[in-house]
């Protein structure tokens, strides 16, 4: 029965277009709808522009704090795929069920949502809180005035499971992530006098290689961490442009880099050496010819790590609801530091896998629904017996 529901769900989510770059109220609302109808109150925090909102609701006990689930509502694009499916209809096929966000991650939101009348039907000690949000996709953006409005009240959840998919596995650990964009203006001048001109390509290109340098520098075994894959913080540099013509100097390149960081490594370093290298060294050889040239850094996204300790209470619960202790970390980000930052101690365990996400003809296995139908229950019990 819980599966058959959690896959009338999972239909009713992946029909909404909740791209991030689109509005996902009609999703929220529906949910709102949905709980509701179930006699469970929900409490929208809307985005500056009222175009987006997160959900928080309470099932159960109100004097008290209890157990977020949480998960975000946003999916990345399907521009340019070459999708077999419709990607906003739910097709199955072999025991798996296609559409854009069954893994990442409305196939974890459906399990929930499906679980709702059957701890409605218990006498939890402890409650449930559902923590649903928007903009993960683009930064973790839309979960910070949720998490800020829940520093506010006397009862905050005591541990949260962030279903992102882990193929059903207790994950304790991921890395975190830096953003930022460089933009390099220097001075325009005829190719054949190129000396007189300050090329901003060219210094971009130096600025790119010394962030190679200090990647390589992190990638040393000394500062490994073997739980990560791979073990080490990374840099990378994705997205560059600059230059109008040949037989012009540029005068602006600009350029994208992201640190994922280790944990309990401050990505904030990179940006700063990069800086310091750009003001201690480019920058005078740049103004010596023409005084007007600068470089600027501008943050793009950032959100920490997770690194939940094995015996935390919230490493002990997901062991309890998953049947193993075998805990992992995974390589992408989630908003689990976020949380954990805000005080919540923080898990991610959920249906599907990574391996599908953001693909072309994205999946989740009704086993895995199944699974993730079946931890919840144990919640259930576990809530019920709590205290």
């Amino acid at each position: 029965m819980s599966e058959s529901r959690s896959r009338e769900l999972l239909e009713r989510l992946i029909a909404f277009n909740t791209v991030s770059r689109e509005s996902n109220l009609a999703l929220i609302e529906f949910i709102r709808d949905y709980l509701a109808g179930l006699g469970v109150v929900s409490e929208l925090l809307f985005n500056a522009e009222k175009t987006k909102a997160n959900l928080y609701a309470t099932i159960g006990p109100t004097d008290r704090g209890g157990i977020a689930l949480s998960g975000h509502t946003d999916v990345v694009p399907v521009d340019g795929q070459a999708w077999t499916v419709d990607p906003f209809k739910l097709s199955e096929r072999d025991g798996r069920l296609y559409g854009r966000g069954t893994a990442d991650m409305k196939g974890y939101l459906a399990c929930v949502l499906a679980a709702v009348p059957r701890l409605l039907a218990r006498p939890l000690r402890l409650p449930v809180h559902l923590a649903f949000s928007y903009d993960e996709e683009v930064g973790c953006l839309g979960v910070r005035s949720l998490l800020e409005a829940l520093e506010r009240r006397a009862h905050q959840p005591i541990a949260c499971i962030i279903g992102e998919p882990t193929e059903m596995r207790p994950v304790l650990g991921h890395k975190g992530k830096l953003a930022m964009r460089c933009c390099v203006q220097g001075a325009a001048c005829h190719s054949a006098y190129a000396p007189q001109g300050v090329n901003a390509i060219e210094y971009a290109a130096r600025l790119i290689g010394r962030l190679g340098q200090i990647g390589a520098e992190l990638a040393r075994p000394a500062l490994h961490d073997p739980r990560f894959d791979p073990p080490y913080s990374t840099v990378q540099t994705g997205v560059i442009g600059g230059g109008r013509a040949l037989n012009i100097v540029p005068a602006e390149c600009q350029f994208d880099f992201e640190v994922r960081a280790l944990p309990d490594f401050d990505a904030q370093q990179v940006a700063e050496q990069l800086q310091d290298y750009a003001t201690t060294e480019l920058l005078p050889q740049m103004q010596e010819v023409q005084a007007d040239t600068r470089i600027s850094f501008e943050p793009l996204s950032a959100y920490p790590g997770l690194a939940t300790e094995p015996h935390s209470f919230a490493a002990e619960l997901i062991a309890l609801l998953s049947g193993s202790r075998e805990f992992g970390t995974v390589a992408f980000g989630t908003e689990g530091g976020l949380f954990a930052q805000a005080g919540i101690p923080t898990v991610v365990c959920g249906p599907g896998s990574m391996e599908q996400g953001h693909k072309p003809d994205e999946f989740v296995s009704l086993a895995q629904l199944r699974e993730c139908d079946a931890l919840l229950e144990r919640l259930a019990d576990w809530l019920q017996q709590a205290g």
